[in-house]
């Protein structure tokens, strides 16, 4: 494990201790607490481990865990799936399995993006990247064609577009998803600039999301229903599906699923509208961080 996952794990364990009160699992509040949440000796207790070893361990010193004790302090941090399958990630030295070469936007998947209309569909890296949308996509928020192309970014978008927040049914909710898998992909990519760089724009240009990322919450999936105010045709209801593209798990066709009636003609009123755009733009490789 490198010096960057080690500390990212060391804070994301310290994070998650300081959720969780005495009550929470059990044992009396004794005394005064400096911080909240547990103290290091009582999760060393509740997993079964020298308070020593848990101690480096959260200070990002080099020893090794094995998945056994991982599980069973995952269990006493009281961490949901997702949490606990990014504890695992971070302690690994194989959580993630890249490509050699960077993902290739082919004439097939234009042609499905193409097929997939009126339904709103893109393919999109999990650092949220957009290489490629069909026209019902392209305007279900406002018009990414009208951001430079390094700026077609999802997560860039959602915080630095006001029209997304205006959009949005439940902006607030989908600002903590974006940052909850964005911080869960970008375990293999600790030491990586494009990624780096990302965060730290982020962090600098918009206030919620540095306050969402210093949470440290994790999330694998979003599987929720997604409301969209369309400037054009009124509020669609979706649920997004996403399908991966590559072995590395990196790229990913990203499609959505009308949840009623109203929607499905709200969403074939808007291909209409748009029928005059050009079939599929915004064709560009993936980098290999993303």
């Amino acid at each position: 494990m490198d010096d960057q996952r080690r500390r990212e794990l060391a804070a994301f364990l310290r994070s998650r201790r300081e959720r969780v009160t005495p009550a929470d699992v059990g044992l009396p509040a004794l005394g005064r607490r400096r911080t909240p949440g547990l103290r290091r000796e009582e999760v060393a207790q509740l997993s079964g481990v020298g308070v020593t070893w848990y101690t480096w361990l959260e200070q990002g010193r080099p020893i090794n865990a094995s998945a056994q004790v991982l599980n069973a302090v995952a269990r006493a941090l009281r961490l949901d799936p997702d949490e606990h399958a990014h504890l695992l990630n971070l302690a690994g030295d194989d959580a993630t399995l890249d490509d050699t070469s960077p993902h290739t936007v082919t004439d097939d998947h234009l042609a499905v993006l193409e097929q997939l209309l009126p339904l709103p569909a893109c393919v999109q890296t999990t650092r949220f990247d957009v290489l490629a949308h069909n026209r019902t996509y392209r305007h279900l928020i406002s018009d990414i064609e009208e951001w430079p192309t390094r700026d077609r970014n999802c997560a860039v978008l959602n915080f630095l577009d006001p029209a997304w927040a205006e959009v949005y049914e439940d902006h607030d909710q989908v600002s903590a998803s974006i940052v909850a898998r964005l911080r869960s992909s970008m375990v293999g990519h600790l030491d990586d600039p494009g990624w780096t760089g990302l965060v730290d724009r982020l962090c600098r240009e918009s206030a919620l999301f540095e306050e969402l990322w210093n949470r440290r919450d994790v999330q694998r999936t979003d599987t929720r229903i997604r409301g969209f105010r369309n400037p054009r045709v009124g509020l669609l209801r979706v649920r997004f599906t996403r399908l991966w593209l590559d072995r590395s798990r990196t790229v990913q066709l990203a499609t959505t699923t009308p949840v009623d009636d109203r929607t499905r003609r709200r969403l074939e009123e808007l291909a209409a509208s748009v029928a005059s755009d050009p079939p599929v733009t915004s064709r560009r490789p993936a980098e290999r961080a993303a």
